[in-house]
Parts: structure tokens; C-alpha cells; sequence
């Protein structure tokens, strides 16, 4: 049902919350050697979790996700670039935050409709 009431926003939501917990673990894990930073192609996962029609997000997240390439590779083998990961996770925060406005203004739409205003 949510699918369809919020339309691409629904799976948008929990792949950017996906995303958010993945670059937080990027960050966690900065100085963990050996630790191998990934990443959730956003575009991909949407496009994958619309094309069947299920909004499949944890799938389409999966098949998604990706290992980063460090463009200056550390010395103990930790891909983690701290920069990108806070670049990465601000954007995702704002994308984040309007998805949710998004869902929010359907949502008090919904309300007033049913109300009869």
C-alpha cells in the first residue's frame, strides 16, 4: 500500500536511510585497518527497486552496493577517505531530508482530503 500512496518516495526513504547507516559505518571505521569502504549507488537501487513494481529497497540496496576506490590508498589497506565520507553523508542527509518533506506534504494532503477541506 505504501507503494502506491507514496509512490518512489516510499523506496527512496529507505534506501537513503541505508545509505546513511553504510557511510556511517565508513566513518566508524576509519581507522580500522583493512576496512574496505562501501557504498550504495542510489540511482541504481531506485531503478532497481521500481523496475519490478515491489519497491523492493533491501534487494535493490544490496545489488547496489559498492566497494569505493580510494584516490590516495592508505598504507594498512583502509579505503575509508574521511572527506568523501562526510561529503557523501551530508548530501545523503539532505536528499534524506527533502525525501521526507516530500512524504510529509503527501501525507498532510491526504489528511485534509479526508477531512473534507
Amino acid at each position: 500500500m505504501s507503494q502506491s500512496l507514496f509512490g518512489i518516495h516510499a523506496a527512496a526513504l529507505e534506501l537513503r536511510s541505508q545509505r546513511m547507516g553504510m557511510i556511517a559505518g565508513n566513518i566508524a571505521n576509519a581507522a580500522t585497518p583493512g576496512y574496505r569502504a562501501k557504498d550504495i549507488d542510489f540511482r541504481a537501487a531506485l531503478a532497481a527497486s521500481q523496475k519490478n513494481g515491489s519497491g523492493d529497497a533491501d534487494g535493490a540496496a544490496k545489488g547496489a552496493t559498492l566497494y569505493r576506490v580510494p584516490v590516495m590508498p592508505s598504507m594498512d589497506g583502509n579505503t575509508v577517505e574521511l572527506q568523501n565520507e562526510q561529503i557523501a553523508f551530508s548530501e545523503n542527509a539532505v536528499g534524506y531530508s527533502t525525501t521526507l518533506e516530500f512524504i510529509r506534504g503527501r501525507v498532510e494532503t491526504l489528511t485534509r482530503a479526508m477531512r473534507g477541506e
